[in-house]
């Protein structure tokens, strides 16, 4: 008899980037998740970026990138900008069925273990289809920027943690890991929301009866910089947004006791 044949990982990630003329910034976010290290964690990685647009040298940028060797860098392009929701979506359809996803932004780092991390969360939490981390938050030239870290609160239910979020008293953006079959379940991201389109996702995620695993490690560097796309977006702007999110599910948020915000 032959020897049996080796098996590969287990465990795959696909990170998820859809970027629009951040030439300057992406290539930051590429090198970050290419540094990943799983040891001994038996995973494997790669990387879908989505070129949502871009006028600048994204392009011949990713083609240049993904040349290189290191972990598999994927990437497609889109002649005119889609929402965000929609470039997400997109992306997402070129991963594995069985991959678990981690959306990053194009001007944010992936910290070297972060994969690490929620792959040994998702072996200790057989069965849970998501995961939030904490993140911090840096400056344009990637210097922390101190009391503007970002912790996830642990709730125990997911109705508790929808009162919080509804009550803008906890919110959710890029810390966070999820199964592609979770996704397919609630149906992928909104592809009308101009804004807040992954918060959205994540209350379909509770809506569903699914409370995130909370884990105890930073996921990313989060940069705030002159282009943020969320410049802007003060208190009375996500109370806006979480009006927006709430008509969508009124019924089965009143259901549960749940308030509209500002009411």
């Amino acid at each position: 008899m032959g020897a049996p044949a080796e098996q590969g990982p287990t465990m795959h990630f696909s990170v998820i980037t859809p970027t629009l003329d951040r030439r300057a910034l992406l290539p930051e976010a590429v090198a970050s998740v290419r540094a990943s290290t799983g040891a001994p964690l038996d995973f494997s990685f790669d990387h879908l970026v989505f070129d949502n647009g871009s006028q600048d040298d994204t392009a011949a940028y990713l083609r240049t990138a993904a040349a290189q060797p290191g972990p598999p860098l994927r990437h497609w392009h889109h002649a005119t900008p889609q929402t965000v929701g929609r470039a997400r979506n997109l992306a997402i359809r070129e991963a594995a069925p069985d991959a678990w996803l981690v959306p990053l932004d194009d001007d944010d780092l992936l910290l070297q273990r972060a994969l690490y991390h929620y792959g040994a969360q998702i072996e200790t939490n057989p069965g849970r289809p998501w995961l939030v981390a904490d993140f911090l938050r840096v400056d344009e030239n990637l210097r922390y920027m101190p009391g503007e870290d970002y912790y996830a609160w642990k709730f125990d239910t997911p109705t508790a943690m929808l009162q919080a979020i509804f009550r803008a008293e906890h919110f959710l953006q890029g810390n966070v890991c999820y199964s592609h079959a979770l996704i397919d379940q609630v149906g992928g991201y909104d592809e009308e929301l101009k804004m807040a389109e992954d918060l959205d996702l994540y209350v379909r995620f509770l809506l569903a009866g699914h409370l995130p695993v909370v884990c105890p490690h930073v996921s990313h560097l989060h940069r705030f910089h002159t282009r943020n796309v969320s410049i802007g977006v003060d208190a009375a702007k996500h109370n806006a947004d979480l009006r927006v999110i709430y008509q969508k599910y009124a019924a089965q948020l009143g259901a549960l006791g749940i308030a509209e915000p500002g009411r």
